[in-house]
């Protein structure tokens, strides 16, 4: 059936039925997205985005607006306009939480941490990113070298998170379902489910490899942030709360490569706890959308792993041209106390809208989300303890004058737009035949390079 013939009921989602998509491996480079008709994406912007308009309460749109309690205006707007969330460490709680073991944990029951089923239908989820996070070498007493040419456990630890993710998503798939497209996302939500989306939090983890990069893809993995609080063979960080000093003063040759492979293999480009310089490096070189999955402004809380300020500015500046017409870029909030607050004990719903606030301002509503680190951060601020408080934040914008489409592009709708527009980029590199890069770390001595 035509999705644009379907009228919403009120137990539907967003987009008519469909077989969805195993847990199993998608072709690298993007052949399964392009079987596709080319007008797929342009059908999806134009009739999807649209959909999140309908709610199951329709005549609160047809009589003239939302009502003025927040909570309840807040809870029309989700019930069709569902939170897409672009960071959760979910897999790193079950990891030291757990052992990795998937037969321990029973996500349909109050667990440790942040989330859970319960709490996520609580919270009007209806997607999140499975955060593949491992630490940094250094953190747990390996040494890569200056080099970066050490034995480390990056990789192998990163295809453990993955499988844990997917161990997880394979067993309470009546409740989620691992999405790899944007059409997957909008699929899913209309059928009920949590879209399951992956993403790798540090370009460490791809241990120097492209060939490693395009296995994590076809393993379901659809962003890279760039590094995590260390430097990599790729790129620099901004560190921590001290900040580091740079290393490659941006993106190192290797690096430039990293980001157009990325956009050939339409996965996101993610600059959260990248430094500036690397920021603005790689708005240069990509033909995509960025994304920052969970940070937050640094005119609110001055540190180094607030970066949505200066590369936002850039990102907005340089939208048009640039961007060519892919609407940039969308800034995840972050809810680590000490992110949002000089003080963290202060740090509550207000302060951490006060951030999304201030981002708007900066790029405009339609590039701002939420990327929340719950499971990935030890406390949480007051008014927002878990997943099942969003609707929380989103009255507090409403009662700050944000519109119903502002919010429904907010809790997910920017996103959605943003994943769509690296999909098409991806097509394109596609069609003019851009070959996987064969590139090699020139550092590397275990492998020949003549060739």
């Amino acid at each position: 059936m035509d999705p644009a013939s379907e009228t919403l009921n009120e137990s539907a989602t967003l987009l008519p039925r469909s077989n969805g998509h195993s847990i199993t491996a998608a072709p690298p480079n993007g052949y399964r997205d392009r079987v596709l008709p080319r007008a797929g994406l342009v059908l999806i912007l134009l009739i999807a985005l649209p959909l999140f308009l309908f709610t199951k309460h329709p005549s609160s749109w047809i009589g003239g607006g939302l009502p003025p309690d927040p909570l309840k205006a807040a809870d029309i707007i989700l019930s069709g306009a569902p939170i897409i969330d672009g960071h959760i460490d979910l897999p790193w709680l079950v990891r030291f939480a757990y052992g990795n073991n998937a037969t321990a944990v029973d996500l349909s029951k109050p667990i440790l941490g942040h989330v859970d089923i319960p709490r996520l239908r609580m919270g009007r989820v209806g997607g999140f990113f499975w955060s593949v996070y491992t630490p940094c070498p250094s953190d747990i007493d390996e040494n890569p070298g200056k080099d970066f040419l050490e034995p480390t456990s990056s990789v192998r630890d990163t295809l453990e998170q993955i499988d844990i993710s997917h161990q997880l998503i394979y067993k309470h798939s009546d409740t989620f379902e691992l999405a790899l497209t944007p059409r997957d996302v909008i699929s899913t939500v209309r059928r009920g489910k949590i879209s399951a989306l992956i993403g790798i939090e540090g370009g460490h983890q791809l241990g120097n490899s492209l060939g490693a990069l395009r296995q994590f893809a076809a393993l379901g993995v659809r962003y890279v942030t760039l590094t995590h609080t260390c430097h990599n063979a790729f790129a620099d960080s901004s560190g921590l709360f001290d900040g580091i000093g740079p290393l490659h003063h941006g993106l190192s040759p290797f690096g430039e490569t990293l980001v157009r492979e990325l956009n050939r293999l339409g996965v996101l480009v993610d600059l959260s706890h990248t430094s500036d310089d690397t920021a603005l490096a790689a708005l240069k070189i990509s033909r995509a959308p960025v994304i920052w999955s969970h940070s937050s402004a640094r005119a609110l809380r001055d540190i180094p792993p607030e970066r949505a300020g200066r590369g936002a500015s850039a990102c907005r500046d340089r939208r048009g041209a640039a961007r060519r017409g892919r609407d940039g870029m969308r800034a995840s909030v972050n809810f680590h106390p000490g992110f949002v607050s000089a003080d963290p004990d202060r740090a509550d719903v207000k302060a951490v809208a006060d951030h999304v606030d201030h981002i708007a301002s900066v790029t405009g509503r339609a590039h701002v989300g939420i990327g929340s680190d719950y499971d990935g951060i030890d406390r949480c601020p007051t008014g927002l303890e878990d997943v099942s408080t969003y609707p929380v934040l989103v009255a507090e914008l409403y009662s700050r004058g944000w519109s119903a489409d502002d919010l429904r592009g907010f809790t997910g709708g920017n996103f959605l737009r943003v994943f769509a527009g690296a999909e098409d980029v991806a097509r394109e590199m596609a069609r003019e035949g851009v070959a996987p890069a064969q590139d090699l770390y020139k550092k590397r001595t275990d492998i020949p390079k003549k060739y």
